[in-house]
């Protein structure tokens, strides 16, 4: 079975920042879409747009064929994929189950296992790419998990994403996922101590990226990031509260594999602070704040 939008309904749990826009690019390609969300009114325009909301991810997976879970933190996929009113206890059998959170590779692991005694297909596939990439369905996707799960999930996550990488089995995705947080947690440092420094020396911040973005120094962050700082944009694509849980599970997998990330560990360090600056709801790119408060 392949998840083409003609006869598949897909269970979209979490429709906050980037939830939202992956639901409705789901809804625009023809799929049935049932929503569940803490907080309705999170999926209000996608209800508006045909979605069916339901009360419980047990209720929503109940009336798919495939799973889609887009939420917070490690706990919140335990709570909405274990227990009576969960995902794996009330999906379809031979449902698939995509866990699109940035999450824990061991529970990435936990999950796979709990649904393949149940006649489940699960795969942890995390994504990069933030608001912007979700918004224009330009989502880089790394997906772990078996190779025939991979292949029957491809129409669905062509939807959401533009580069799509089977990268493993089970806990590989969010293995693929923390390699890529551990790069952005140090390129954040470098982007807003550049544009800090250039203020400082009197340039101008635009005028300036213009030169390096292009160069050597170019990277995402740079160049999708560095404009919303000049603009004083801190709005969150991604959110400081969710970039430290990345970065302290990246940190936990690190130590148990026993290898020293010194750059990730200052910078978790620096948002810390910013954290307890009030700045958790902030995008990323608020780590500027603490190089030029003004």
């Amino acid at each position: 079975m392949e998840l083409h939008p003609n006869g598949t309904s897909v269970a979209f749990i979490g429709t906050g920042v980037m939830g939202k826009s992956m639901a409705g690019h789901l809804l625009a390609a023809g799929y049935g879409v049932h929503v569940y969300s803490r907080t309705r009114s999170k999926a209000g325009e996608l209800l508006e747009q045909g979605a069916v909301w339901h009360d419980s991810p047990g209720s929503a997976a109940a009336a798919a064929n495939a799973v889609i879970t887009m939420v917070g933190y490690p706990h919140d996929v335990e709570e909405v994929y274990f227990g009576q009113r969960g995902i794996i206890e009330n999906a379809k059998p031979g449902a698939y189950l995509i866990d699109m959170t940035t999450s824990s590779p061991s529970l990435a692991k936990r999950i796979e296992q709990a649904a393949r005694e149940r006649g489940l297909h699960a795969l942890d596939a995390p994504v990069s790419g933030g608001d912007i990439g979700a918004r224009e369905a330009r989502l880089s996707i790394m997906v772990g998990g078996s190779a025939e799960a991979f292949e029957a999930a491809l129409p669905l996550l062509r939807k959401l994403g533009t580069n799509i990488v089977r990268q493993g089995g089970p806990g590989a995705g969010q293995y693929t996922k923390m390699a890529n947080q551990i790069a952005i947690a140090s390129n954040m440092m470098g982007v807003c101590e550049a544009l800090a420094y250039a203020r400082k020396a009197g340039l101008d911040p635009e005028s300036v990226l213009k030169s390096i973005e292009s160069g050597a120094a170019g990277s995402w962050s740079l160049s999708n990031l560095a404009p919303r700082i000049i603009r004083g944009d801190f709005a969150p694509g991604f959110y400081v509260k969710h970039f430290v849980k990345d970065m302290k599970i990246a940190l936990e997998s690190a130590e148990e594999m026993g290898i020293e990330l010194p750059g990730l560990a200052l910078a978790r360090s620096l948002y810390e602070r910013l954290i307890e600056m009030g700045e958790e709801d902030s995008g990323t790119q608020a780590l500027y704040k603490l190089l030029d408060p003004s």
